[in-house]
């Protein structure tokens, strides 16, 4: 399973976590509910459900899609090396099943998560998913990004379509995709909302009742990209969601055009210079950790988070799994999860 991981390696993920592996923060994962695989046996929290379907605390998932990115954060595999890999396994997921088992879901459901992830003190929200928006969804959203969170959100896996919402949002982070050559992924939607880019195909990851599956989309760059930021904010807990956001683009290696452009953003995520590089702050409100403050020891704390320093804006993943020739769907009051079936479940 490990060997499937190719962005593993890609990322130079090990690297990384001889650096930090997300010690004390707590990434919301609003989706279809997260089923408790055993390679996420230490990291999953107490949810809760949105939608009818679940268990009551978000740890059911019947679909696959919500389990799959959460392993792609925060799975810690088995101790022989088995099993999957996380990008932040020291992290923890509180799971939120927002979306029913047929992977779909109301705008104003997952308004209803972000809310629940932003009283429950989450540091980052993983949005694999997007469609349209509404008053209460954007309301939602600003407030999360208000409260110093960092939203990441898929950008859409319908090239010919808008970036989808949140991840249009400003202060969201947006992710696009690349595939396995490091080129522009098919499915991936380009726009000049894009921030980021990262694998999302063939990409391998936890499932419902043991099991594993493959997916292709930008759900599964936003739950990298999702796990990067969790690394960043248990290296450095002081820092302002906004400038965690500011050491992902700023450090990221640029593709395509020189300069930020629709397809890359500013370009693909490097773990190992977001977490060691010397990143000029945005502005002078940003405070780096003390020499030699380690990470963050209790998964609510954010040191600095009051009144005048929630004002920092987050970032937020919409990642989606896709499958080809499946269709894009923007309607008024319903999203989808994904734009397709989900993922390809070892049996």
């Amino acid at each position: 399973m490990r060997a499937d991981q190719w962005h593993l390696s890609y990322l130079k993920v090990a690297q990384a976590q001889q650096i930090s592996k997300g010690d004390g923060v707590v990434v919301a994962v609003p989706d279809t509910g997260v089923d408790p695989h055993p390679d996420l046996s230490y990291n999953l929290l107490t949810g809760i459900d949105i939608v009818a379907g679940g268990s009551g605390n978000g740890q059911k998932d019947s679909n696959s899609h919500g389990t799959s990115m959460a392993g792609l954060i925060a799975a810690h595999g088995g101790s022989d090396g088995a099993g999957a890999l996380g990008i932040a396994p020291h992290s923890k997921i509180l799971p939120i099943m927002s979306s029913t088992p047929d992977n779909l879901g109301e705008a104003d459901d997952l308004a209803a998560a972000i809310e629940y992830a932003t009283s429950s003190r989450a540091q980052v929200i993983n949005v694999s998913s997007g469609g349209a928006s509404t008053p209460r969804l954007v309301r939602a959203v600003d407030a999360a990004l208000a409260a110093n969170i960092i939203v990441v959100a898929a950008a859409g896996n319908v090239p010919h379509q808008p970036v989808s919402y949140p991840a249009s949002e400003e202060g969201v982070i947006a992710v696009g995709g690349i595939d396995r050559s490091g080129q522009h992924a098919a499915v991936s939607v380009t726009g000049p909302e894009i921030d980021v880019v990262a694998p999302a195909v063939d990409i391998y990851s936890t499932s419902y009742d043991g099991k594993y599956s493959k997916g292709t989309g930008t759900s599964s760059a936003t739950a990298i990209v999702a796990g990067a930021a969790a690394l960043i904010r248990s290296k450095y807990p002081y820092l302002p969601a906004r400038e965690v956001a500011h050491r992902l683009t700023a450090t990221a290696v640029d593709k395509g055009p020189p300069g930020r452009d629709d397809e890359y953003g500013y370009g693909l995520i490097d773990l190992v210079a977001a977490l060691t590089a010397d990143v000029p702050p945005l502005g002078f409100e940003s405070v780096s950790a003390p020499a030699g403050a380690g990470a963050s020891t209790t998964a609510g704390a954010r040191p600095g988070d009051d009144g005048a320093g929630a004002t920092a804006r987050g970032v937020v993943t919409l990642a989606v799994i896709v499958a080809v020739g499946v269709g894009w769907a923007l309607v008024a009051r319903r999203r989808r999860r994904g734009d397709d079936p989900p993922p390809r479940i070892s049996r």
